[in-house]
C-alpha cells in the first residue's frame, strides 16, 4: 500500500454513469432473444461498445459478426444500439432474416431528422467521427445530402449548394462543448444554418459530461471506465481534462489501474460510460481501496428516470406466446 495515509486519500463517483435506457434495452434485446429463441442469436457488429458486455454475451451464444452476410439465410440477426443504414435492411430481407433492431430510439430519431430534411433538398451536415457505426447509418438514410463535418478541423472543406438550406445534426455521442463550438464555426461560415428541432446529443452523453464537469476540479485524476471504441467514454477523458483535472484515463476494467498513476494522488475522480456494467466500477473501486482509497462519496448532478421499451419485433413474440 501507499504510504499516504487513507485518511487522505477519497474517491468522488460520478453519477449518474455507466448504463443509459439505449444501451440497456440493446443488452436485453439480445438477452431476450437468447431465451426466446435459443443460441445461436447473430448480432451485426458489438450491441454496445463494450468488451466486457459483448464477451458476456458470447458466452451465452451470442454470434458477433461484421456484415449481414455472414449470417445464415434465414437466422435471426439484432442490430445494435448504434443503428443501420436502410441498405443493411434490405440486405437482411433479401437473405430472409429474422432481424431485431435494437436501434437506440435517440439515434432512430436522427435518422428520422436526416429523411425529413432530405425529403425537402437540405444539405445535412453531420458532425461526427468518420467510420462510428452510428455516423454510417445515418448518412446511409440521405448518402446525396449528408456530409461529415469531424469536429472543427472538417469545418472549413464543407461546401453547399444552397447556404439558404443548409441544417446541421450529430452523432449522439459527442462532447458538447467541442459540438457547440463545431456548430458555432459552421454558422460563421453559413448564418442561416439551421438546428435540428432537439439536441441530437443524447440526454445520457449530456449527462455524464456534466456529472464529469462537477467532479474534475476537486480530482487529482480521473478515470473513466470504458471500452477503446466507445465514443461516449473517450469523450468523458476529454471533458475531465479540460476542466480541471490533472489527468484522465480511459479503462476496461480494474486491471487496467496502473499504481504510478496514484502516487501522490488524494483524490480520485470515478465515472463510466453509457456501455459500461456496474460491476466494472465496482472492480475498480475495490483496486482504489487496497491502495488506501476508502472514503467515497457520490456527486449526483442530475436525476435520470429514462426507459425504453424493448425492440417491437420481441414484444410482438412475446404476446403470442
Amino acid at each position: 500500500m501507499d504510504v499516504q495515509t487513507s485518511a487522505t486519500r477519497r474517491v468522488l463517483v460520478a453519477k449518474p454513469r455507466g448504463y443509459c435506457a439505449g444501451v440497456d434495452r440493446a443488452v436485453q434485446a439480445v438477452e431476450r432473444a437468447l431465451e426466446q429463441y435459443g443460441a445461436p442469436i447473430y448480432v451485426r457488429k458489438q450491441i454496445v461498445h463494450n468488451t466486457h458486455v459483448v464477451k458476456t454475451l458470447e458466452e451465452r451464444g451470442a454470434v458477433f459478426v461484421e456484415e449481414t452476410e455472414e449470417v445464415p439465410e434465414g437466422a435471426i440477426v439484432v442490430f445494435s444500439a448504434h443503428g443501420v443504414a436502410p441498405a443493411v435492411h434490405e440486405e437482411a430481407a433479401s437473405r430472409r432474416l429474422r432481424t431485431i433492431d435494437a436501434t437506440c430510439p435517440l439515434v432512430t430519431k436522427v435518422h428520422n431528422e436526416a429523411k425529413r430534411f432530405a425529403a425537402k433538398d437540405y444539405d445535412i451536415l453531420l458532425i461526427g467521427h468518420e467510420g462510428h457505426e452510428e455516423v454510417e447509418g445515418t448518412a446511409g438514410e440521405a448518402p446525396e445530402h449528408v456530409q461529415l463535418v469531424d469536429g472543427l478541423d472538417g469545418v472549413e472543406g464543407v461546401s453547399v449548394r444552397d447556404p439558404e438550406r443548409v441544417v446541421w445534426l450529430s452523432q449522439t455521442t459527442l462532447s458538447v462543448d467541442e459540438t457547440t463550438e463545431t456548430v458555432a464555426r459552421l454558422r460563421t461560415r453559413f448564418p442561416n444554418l439551421i438546428d435540428p428541432p432537439s439536441d441530437d446529443i443524447c440526454y445520457a452523453t449530456s449527462n455524464r459530461q456534466t456529472a464529469v464537469k462537477q467532479i474534475a476540479a476537486e480530482s487529482d485524476l480521473v478515470i473513466v471506465v470504458g471500452s477503446g471504441n466507445s465514443s461516449n467514454s473517450k469523450r468523458l477523458v476529454e471533458v475531465a481534462k479540460d476542466y480541471g483535472a490533472a489527468a484522465s484515463y480511459l479503462v476496461d476494467d480494474a486491471s487496467f489501474v496502473r499504481d504510478e498513476w496514484l502516487e501522490g494522488v488524494a483524490t480520485v475522480g470515478l465515472t463510466s460510460g453509457a456501455s459500461v456494467p456496474e460491476e466494472l466500477v465496482r472492480g475498480v473501486l475495490a483496486k482504489l481501496a487496497e491502495h488506501g482509497f476508502t472514503e467515497v462519496e457520490e456527486v449526483e448532478s442530475v436525476q435520470e428516470s429514462m426507459r425504453f421499451a424493448l425492440p417491437h419485433e420481441l414484444r410482438k413474440d412475446l404476446r403470442a406466446v
